[in-house]
């Protein structure tokens, strides 16, 4: 399964939604700044891009030779419709320093150092050693998860469903009428399905062997449903 700090980083380098809560110094509620790109340095530091012209980016930027602390929230929601969407929440925090960037060609970037993270996801809750998240890579398929999972619910829902005959004595949780299987999270490791009956409850099926591109995970994916199908 992907560590704590693999699954951070992936949702940081990912399409989730994020914003940055930089506090006012005059102790009301904190600037919601909303970056529309964010990427991690080789330290493991956050590098946030805001519009420079923005009031909100301007009042709440550190200066140059200054430091102050940033929240940094992050929400991921599942990309097809299902219950309970909300997949994963992580935040991450640290001190907020202006980073290097092309200001005056309208953008602003700062730079969140990490020094606290924390991750609430459907593997659980953890904190995530800042060490950690700096050493830990995406999901290779992070870029393609949505894309795959819609492809999938839209086109294979028969064959997401013939995966509940892999679940054994689970299976018969499914009997009720207009039960459901709905494809809900991807990754390297394997596929998570939740399935709705008479319960409604997650299943992982595991890949034989972690996958490294969308190529693998099409073999991956055919031998699953084989197997389903025996």
């Amino acid at each position: 399964m992907p560590s704590a700090a693999e699954r951070t980083r992936t949702l940081v380098q990912g399409t989730c939604s994020a914003v940055l809560l930089v506090p006012r110094p005059d102790g009301a509620q904190p600037f919601q700044l909303l970056p529309f790109t964010r990427t991690v340095g080789p330290d493991g530091g956050v590098f946030l891009v805001f519009p420079a012209g923005a009031a909100t980016v301007r009042a709440a930027a550190p200066p140059r030779d200054g430091e102050m602390t940033g929240v940094l929230e992050l929400t991921d929601v599942a990309p097809v419709s299902v219950l309970h969407r909300i997949r994963a929440r992580a935040r991450l925090s640290g001190p907020l320093t202006a980073g290097p960037g092309p200001a005056e060609a309208g953008h602003t970037t700062l730079c969140l150092e990490v020094r606290e993270a924390y991750v609430d996801d459907l593997w659980g809750a953890e904190p995530v050693a800042p060490e950690d998240f700096a050493a830990a890579v995406p999901d290779p398929l992070v870029e393609h998860e949505a894309e795959l999972l819609q492809h999938l619910h839209a086109a294979h829902s028969a064959e997401v469903r013939t995966l509940d005959g892999l679940l054994g004595e689970r299976s018969a949780a499914l009997s009720g009428a207009g039960g459901t299987a709905v494809p809900v999270g991807l990754d390297r490791f394997g596929l998570r399905v939740r399935f709705t009956g008479d319960r409604c409850f997650d299943a992982r099926f595991d890949f034989p062997e972690p996958v490294r591109d969308v190529t693998g995970l099409r073999r991956a994916m055919l031998a699953l449903f084989d197997a389903a199908s025996r």
